[in-house]
């Protein structure tokens, strides 16, 4: 049987904000997107049977259809059903890395990479731009999870333009195990509070996400200076999150006085705080400061870094 492994980068936010409300329910959002090392390892194997099959390491994430992982599976299924019924089913290993829960897209990386995995496996030869597409029905994550790197999403965050990679700017993130923010709860709850400030009509929410492409961040990232780029870092989400969850607020607090820290942020909806700084040296030592300020078994800490790549292959068999 022919297999793939994949690895399947998180990501971070670097800008998010919330223009308005969209015709199908959704938000109209202009957001800078950063893929970053923490990644899982995806396995998809064929089967000779038309099934699919999830297993995952962690005990909190589902092996049925409430997994993206499998509703990615399902999805090519559905959509080449003649090569479904000529290739048969796929296994799908997911070796969780990544946080769950935590607003850094894990399950939106998972499903990217099942789409991948199964082009690959069933030969279909599409294009990342056709692949992108079929991940825009998963969820508004998944298509910029393909194509990875530093980007600029407009629309519900599937509309992408890739900007100049970042590389090698290293990143320290703090998530508590225990604590979930729904994503839905959050957006709802923004749209309640800040609904009254909306753009309302077409024409200048097109025109004010169009602005972004020219806005201070993407100066910013172009010019690769990690200090601007620390100190433009912006996440509408955190302005009813903090409030309500206060050990975000702790976590954001306790990175914004360590030392070395060029900026913090919470990542998407949350929990995930994550703080910007020039080596592995200084990440290091941050992780170091956080854990002894709050010295919780609950709260897991990483060093990573940004990583100028989506989906890629580590090996087939």
């Amino acid at each position: 049987m022919r297999s793939y492994t994949l690895i399947a980068p998180a990501k971070i936010n670097l800008y998010l904000e919330i223009i308005g409300d969209r015709p199908d329910g959704y938000h109209e959002l202009a957001m800078i997107m950063q893929s970053i090392g923490l990644a899982d390892q995806i396995d998809v194997r064929s089967l000779s049977i038309d099934t699919i099959r999830v297993h995952c390491n962690h005990p909190q994430v589902p092996t049925d259809k409430r997994n993206l992982a499998y509703r990615a599976a399902e999805l090519m299924a559905t959509q080449f059903p003649d090569t479904f019924a000529k290739y048969g089913g796929v296994e799908i290993t997911i070796n969780k890395h990544i946080p769950v829960a935590a607003g850094l897209a894990g399950g939106s990386t998972n499903a990217a990479a099942v789409l991948v995995g199964i082009d690959l496996l069933w030969n279909l030869g599409l294009t990342q731009s056709e692949l992108e597409e079929l991940g825009a029905i998963l969820g508004s994550d998944v298509p910029f999870c393909i194509a990875g790197g530093t980007v600029i999403a407009t629309g519900r965050g599937e509309q992408l333009a890739p900007l100049p990679n970042l590389d090698n700017i290293y990143i320290v993130l703090a998530k508590y195990r225990s604590l979930e923010v729904s994503t839905a709860w959050a957006y709802n709850t923004y749209r309640q509070q800040f609904g009254s400030t909306y753009i309302r009509d077409s024409a200048s929410l097109t025109a004010r996400a169009n602005a972004v492409h020219s806005g201070s961040m993407v100066k910013a990232i172009a010019n690769k200076n990690v200090v601007d780029i620390a100190q433009k870092l912006h996440n509408d989400l955190e302005r009813v999150v903090l409030p309500e969850y206060p050990q975000v607020l702790q976590l954001r607090d306790v990175f914004a006085s360590a030392e070395g820290v060029l900026g913090t942020m919470m990542s998407g909806s949350g929990p995930t705080v994550f703080a910007l700084l020039e080596s592995q040296q200084q990440a290091e030592a941050v992780k170091q400061q956080v854990r002894t300020a709050i010295p919780d078994e609950d709260l897991e800490l990483f060093v990573t870094r940004t990583t100028t790549h989506g989906i890629k292959i580590a090996s087939s068999v």
